[in-house]
């Protein structure tokens, strides 16, 4: 059984609404200054990239950004290009947004998208569609 904090609040198993807030500020902020394209690294050069998620340390000190370069190919070398280009980012970030403290930035691969790719192989494989169809069969 989970004990209450030293604030007599019951701990949390994820991010606060404050968190989340402060996660997607960043995020919209992050994809207008990807969108200007101010970025000089070798590795974004004509690169496209997703902005899926970033998730705000509870401090509000720190991010890590979930990216996903078009396509999904090199992500290996953009999101090395990002991280290297997390300081000029980071600089850009305070002028775009209003908080207390600006974020230091993290790139990530975001793998939930081979993740999901992978799901939706198997699950247009026709030994795993004839699976799920005689499962529905048999909770008919």
């Amino acid at each position: 059984m989970p004990r209450p904090s030293a604030h007599g609040r019951k701990p949390r198993a994820g991010p606060s609404q404050r968190q989340l807030r402060a996660g997607e500020l960043v995020r919209h902020a992050l994809i207008e200054i990807l969108r200007e394209g101010d970025v000089k690294d070798h590795a974004l050069a004509e690169v496209s990239v997703t902005l899926s998620e970033v998730k705000v340390s509870p401090d509000l000190k720190h991010a890590v950004c979930f990216v996903e370069p078009l396509g999904g190919l090199n992500a290996e070398s953009v999101v090395a290009g990002l991280n290297r280009a997390s300081r000029f980012l980071r600089g850009r970030l305070g002028h775009a947004i209003d908080m207390r403290f600006t974020p230091s930035l993290k790139f990530v691969h975001d793998e939930s998208f081979d993740t999901a790719d992978h799901i939706g192989r198997l699950l247009g494989d026709p030994r795993v569609r004839k699976d799920i169809e005689a499962g529905d069969e048999a909770g008919d």
